[in-house]
């Protein structure tokens, strides 16, 4: 069977640890050119597809690839583009399959969260139907931890781990001025349903911080907040608040909603910080100071945690491989062995239940009272966080790389998105 070659795309918000995962595959096809032809890449994602904008990899040597390990954000340039169904836009569909063929791709892998699981999904099933099979990998990627059936998703590791260091951190200024000064530090974190991120702000507690976690998945109770908040700072003399910008009240309203939506059709949110803060000094008149860790916390490759790295790598490694053995419409997954010690192994998950499905907060990982992490909470988060993982530095600065991100020869006409 003549060889084909293979198409990798980025998806959705980036990571510490995508381009890890980028390595892991393009690395991993390069040994195997007896199977797999060129790796070529997505510019910005599945849009690069529609609009026959390919990267060559194979234009980059070995050593930049290895450094895609070390390297964050998104190499090829990511996207929030969600394929509809084929009903709905049959165009999309046939303009893939035939960008495809033009370069005789016949793997598809696609890095990215539940949005990007459905459309690998749609892409595998109906890529058969056209005429022309494709095998369809999904390689998981999102710093919500969201993704079913995984133990953890690569990206989240190293979020968890950026917050709870900042937490902490933060939580010791505040500590040092609240005799005269700062009382409540807020801290707004990633997460729109789930509360994997807050949860990591947790962590603290265990260093002697009192910290009050407002999670997606506890609705929100302004008076019960508030009374918990008061007794921190009368006790401790500070308090600090890590709240998810999908904190939301009883009637699904978000607290940091702003009445408009992403390219997914998504509420786009922002602002749980301030709104949050403000009711500190309002109801309490406790000085206080916010901050919205945004892109910086799934961004800060510096501290990455060495788990997440780890993982991203292999998962990026089994895509390729499970490809290789014939697999078709599945997700390589974290399968955890044990907490102490951590150990763990690559599994394999089916797209049709990973698709549209959402993980969230177990409720025995929530105090009773709704404001903090269990034991049980704990002995999940630590193993994901451990070990460092630095990139190489030169003149105090982190040295990452950037790609030169060949464009192959387009054979197609024009496509308009």
């Amino acid at each position: 069977m003549a060889k084909k070659n293979a198409f990798y795309a980025q998806s959705g918000g980036v990571t510490a640890v995508i381009n890890a995962s980028a390595c892991g595959v393009i690395e991993t096809a390069r040994k195997h050119k007896d199977k797999i032809g060129k790796v070529y890449a997505g510019r910005n994602g599945i849009i690069g597809a529609l609009t026959e904008d390919l990267i060559d990899t194979s234009k980059e040597s070995a050593k930049a690839i290895s450094a895609l390990r070390y390297t964050p954000s998104g190499a090829f340039g990511s996207c929030r583009f969600k394929l509809k169904s084929l009903e709905q836009n049959q165009r999309e569909y046939e303009r893939l399959i035939e960008v495809f063929k033009a370069h005789n791709i016949g793997y598809f892998f696609y890095n990215g969260g539940g949005d990007s699981a459905d459309t690998c999904y749609k892409v595998s099933q109906l890529s058969e139907k056209m005429g022309y099979p494709v095998q369809a990998i999904h390689v998981p990627k999102t710093v919500d931890n969201d993704l079913p059936i995984t133990d953890c998703c690569p990206g989240f590791g190293s979020v968890a781990k950026y917050i709870a260091i900042s937490t902490l951190e933060a939580s010791y200024d505040v500590r040092s001025m609240a005799k005269t000064s700062t009382k409540v530090f807020v801290l707004e974190v990633m997460g729109r349903h789930a509360g994997w991120i807050a949860a990591a702000g947790g962590l603290v507690e265990e260093h002697g911080i009192p910290v009050v976690i407002l999670f997606p998945e506890i609705e929100f109770d302004q008076k019960k907040f508030l009374a918990k908040v008061d007794a921190m700072v009368k006790k401790h003399g500070y308090c600090s608040v890590v709240v998810s910008e999908g904190c939301h009240y009883p009637d699904g309203r978000f607290l940091a909603e702003q009445g408009t939506r992403d390219a997914f059709g998504h509420a786009q949110l922002g602002g749980a910080a301030p709104v949050v803060a403000n009711m500190v000094k309002d109801a309490l008149g406790y000085k206080f100071h916010w901050a919205v860790a945004d892109y910086l916390q799934r961004a800060a490759r510096h501290i990455a945690s060495r788990t997440d790295v780890e993982q991203a790598y292999a998962l990026g490694k089994s895509a390729v491989e499970l490809a290789l053995k014939g697999q078709n419409a599945v997700m390589p997954t974290v399968e955890r062995i044990s907490d102490k010690p951590y150990k763990w192994k690559v599994g394999v998950a089916p797209l049709s239940k990973v698709a549209n499905v959402e993980k969230f907060m177990p409720r025995n990982f929530i105090t009773a009272d709704g404001y903090g992490i269990t034991e049980r909470c704990r002995a999940y988060l630590a193993p994901l966080i451990k070990g460092e993982d630095y990139p190489p530095y030169k003149d105090g600065m982190p040295q990452y790389v950037q790609l030169k991100n060949v464009a192959v020869a387009k054979k197609l006409v024009e496509f308009k998105i």
